[in-house]
């Protein structure tokens, strides 16, 4: 383990989860913190503005950190979070930007609603958590780049056999099971237009993608993670975001 993802996961439970928020963003930040999550202002004095009122209001906090990995100086998280005895459920998806000495300088993420019955009937955040030690990193990576680029960019979907396997195990809540579920679900209008890829990372056999969808007249902030095996995709988890209006941003945007 890394000392970014270190960083990563202390202050998710010692700042958040354990109520620590003030001597966790001291302690895990660097020179700067740069915010994207857009109801958050930027630097420590941001993070606290937010976080020290939601652990008021929020005085039971369950946090789950289901799946996390790193890649270099990048760090993917993914929780789950239930509020004052499931009062609100909720799934973050988040990417840090971590420096040389593993301290956070900057934050995305999007914050999804959990549903509890999904169209695939698989859980939304079940599913392999740990990644394959074996795996070939730069070749999962790769396929998954071709995927985004051919099918969502280009809408290349005849082509979802080379990249997706035939009993993908989906967990996106609209999305129903198997690559025929997915063929459907892209066809449709829920999937809207996979307008920009603005990272891709990933570690053994789980990659993870952050990017830009357009779906009607809304702009959506969407995490895609995949689980490769044998050469395809045979795991996917999706959490997505409306992005609000411009006027509403504490920060300079969810990109």
């Amino acid at each position: 383990m890394g000392q970014g993802l270190d960083n990563v996961r202390k202050i998710y439970l010692e700042g958040i989860a354990g109520g620590n928020a003030r001597e966790a963003v001291i302690k895990y930040t660097g020179h700067r913190y740069t915010q994207h999550s857009t109801g958050v202002g930027d630097g420590a004095e941001g993070f606290l503005a937010f976080f020290e009122p939601f652990v008021e209001r929020n005085p039971k906090r369950e946090i789950d950190i289901v799946r996390i990995f790193e890649d270099g100086p990048w760090v993917f998280c993914s929780a789950y979070q239930s509020l004052n005895d499931g009062e609100a459920k909720w799934v973050t998806m988040d990417m840090f930007y971590t420096g040389s000495d593993g301290l956070i300088l900057e934050h995305w993420d999007t914050i999804a609603p959990y549903v509890e019955h999904t169209e695939s009937g698989v859980g939304m955040v079940s599913g392999t958590a740990d990644i394959d030690p074996v795996a070939d990193t730069a070749a999962s990576k790769a396929l998954v780049l071709e995927y985004t680029k051919q099918v969502l960019q280009e809408g290349g979907h005849d082509r979802l056999d080379q990249f997706v396997d035939k009993n993908l195990v989906q967990h996106a809540p609209l999305i129903a099971e198997g690559r025929a579920g997915l063929a459907a679900w892209l066809e449709s209008d829920k999937s809207g237009n996979y307008e920009m890829l603005f990272n891709l990372f990933g570690q053994g056999d789980f990659v993870v993608t952050y990017g830009k969808r357009r779906v009607g007249e809304k702009d959506i902030a969407v995490f895609d993670l995949y689980r490769v095996s044998d050469g395809k995709i045979i795991e996917h988890w999706m959490n997505e975001e409306e992005i609000s209006p411009r006027e509403a941003w504490g920060n300079s945007g969810k990109f």
